[in-house]
């Protein structure tokens, strides 16, 4: 079972957990606009799938050198970046090009699964 690989999963379920039920309860709350809710939903779920992603590949015991790095990679630039940009787009703008980059890493996880 990969340990790093386990961690990973770990933190990134507990906080897909966390920032989704915030998003659910608060973000109406603090007046933001329901496509951004959509938005920040969006974000959660693929953090939360790609932690029960990272969550069976340590199962496992496979190695591999690039999957669970580029999928723990990847939903922490796409995820993060749509938290950030729902919370203060003006001050975040920056981060919008991560989103699509993050979106390629994780897809570049899947692919990785393909290499011996």
């Amino acid at each position: 079972m990969s340990s790093l690989a386990l961690k990973c999963a770990a933190v990134l379920g507990a906080s897909g957990v966390a920032l989704g039920a915030y998003g659910s309860h608060r973000l109406k709350k603090l007046g933001v606009e329901p496509g951004q809710i959509e938005s920040w939903g969006a974000a959660s779920r693929y953090q939360l799938i790609h932690a029960a992603a990272l969550l069976a590949f340590s199962a496992t015991g496979r190695t591999a050198r690039y999957a669970p790095a580029l999928w723990t990679a990847g939903v922490t630039m796409f995820s993060g970046s749509i938290y950030c940009l729902v919370l203060n787009k003006e001050r975040f703008k920056v981060l919008g090009p991560v989103t699509p980059l993050g979106g390629l890493l994780m897809i570049a996880g899947w692919l990785a699964l393909l290499a011996p």
